[in-house]
């Protein structure tokens, strides 16, 4: 392999395996959502139909 081609593979993987780590990281980061699953738990009164 000639050196332009081992140097633009080592350029594209890096960036690709950055962009990924980056991506893992905001999502395995991101806070909790403060607000109920579940639709019955959303109800703070219980309201009869």
């Amino acid at each position: 392999m000639e050196t332009p081609a081992l140097i633009l593979i080592i350029i594209v993987w890096s960036t690709i395996t950055l962009i990924t780590g980056y991506f893992f990281y905001k999502v395995l980061t991101i806070p909790k959502n403060p607000e109920p699953d579940s639709f019955n738990e959303n109800d703070d009164d219980q309201q009869e139909v």
